[in-house]
């Protein structure tokens, strides 16, 4: 892709370029609402409106994006994998059924591809001295960026923002769904600590992995942080507190449906609760003060009722200001580790 249609009506700057993205659009395993395969074109067309002087962060584009070839690609399995994944939902699952055992091995087999594929774009990103970040597609698609990130980063942790907790070990028969996504993150032996905030949606399997994974798992319900503020703590400590329990390398993963459901009502799967706009905005500028962002990614987007005959609605235009946010915290987190005694490679720190 080239030209003012890229991201933010910028032209992509390919390999002179902090940050590289690579859009996933995947939602196979998608088990309530649809679309969020359609979230990183969503998210690109919504970018052309958001005003590149972010308040927190500066000029952030000015270090530079560029977007790889892997939409196409993943999109056609996407297609290969839907009519399987299709019958396994409808049918709430395998039920014994070897057919329906057989199309969950399809499904999961074309995941792996794309796994693979996201993994072999985030080495190159890295290689190039770049910042990968994933933009979803549902929430399995950065599973290979997330590979590759704690494999060249080990000991990384994982700063998950989302309203489920995603540590089924398959849902529906699935072994590489969204809502399993945190689960084949903790098997990878180099991810060192998940430190999750805002889940408010918790399966009883959940719930005893959560009360017995510490101390490499560390969440920070909703309902808990709510209560805190209600008794008068303040969120910017609680920011800090968040931040304190990550290792110094992080991936940040953000679920849309972490944010409050008024910010993002047609994703796949809202709950009451979760982040304001403005309490995301300062958790991310909080990590990029103390922490190093090496990778992040973006999910379950899905652009939403259509606005001023627009093709990219509210959640959208929402996710392309959370996205440059993000990129804005990955960004300056670099040049924070550079403070704290870090070494510059290439243009970017690194």
């Amino acid at each position: 892709m080239s030209g003012t249609d890229f991201l933010f009506g910028l032209k992509d700057q390919s390999y002179d370029a902090a940050v590289s993205l690579i859009p996933v659009p995947w939602e196979a395993t998608a088990s309530y609402g649809k679309g969020a395969g359609s979230g990183p074109e969503a998210v690109r067309a919504a970018s052309v409106q958001v005003d590149l002087a972010d308040l927190q962060f500066g000029s952030v584009w000015k270090s530079g994006l560029t977007w790889r070839p892997t939409a196409e690609t993943i999109r056609n399995w996407d297609r290969q994998a839907a009519d399987d994944a299709h019958r396994v939902i409808e049918n709430d699952g395998i039920q014994g059924n070897p057919e329906l055992a057989e199309a969950v091995s399809r499904v999961d087999a074309l995941g792996g591809q794309v796994a693979g594929l996201v993994e072999e774009h985030a080495k190159q990103a890295f290689a190039s001295g770049q910042i990968p970040a994933v933009l979803g597609g549902d929430h399995s698609s950065p599973l290979g960026l997330i590979r590759a990130s704690a494999r060249r980063h080990p000991g990384l942790g994982i700063l998950h923002i989302d309203a489920h907790a995603d540590l089924r070990l398959a849902y529906l028969g699935f072994a590489g769904s969204h809502a399993s996504i945190m689960r084949n993150v903790l098997a990878i032996e180099e991810v060192g600590r998940l430190v999750g905030v805002g889940y408010r949606d918790i399966g009883d399997e959940e719930g005893d992995l959560l009360r017995t994974g510490a101390p490499r798992l560390v969440p920070f319900f909703d309902q808990l942080l709510a209560s805190r503020m209600a008794n008068g703590d303040r969120w910017t400590d609680i920011c800090a507190e968040i931040v304190d329990a990550l290792p110094e390398q992080v991936h940040l993963s953000m679920d849309i449906d972490g944010l409050d459901p008024s910010l993002c009502p047609a994703t796949g799967t809202p709950v009451p609760g979760g982040l304001g706009f403005h309490q995301l905005g300062l958790l991310l500028e909080t990590l990029s003060r103390r922490r190093r962002v090496v990778s992040f990614d973006l999910c379950e987007v899905v652009p939403g009722v259509p606005i001023a005959g627009k093709a990219d609605g509210w959640d959208a235009i929402v996710g392309a200001r959370v996205l440059y946010k993000l990129i804005g915290c990955a960004v300056r987190s670099q040049e924070g580790w550079l403070e704290r005694g870090g070494a510059k490679v290439g243009s970017v720190w690194l």
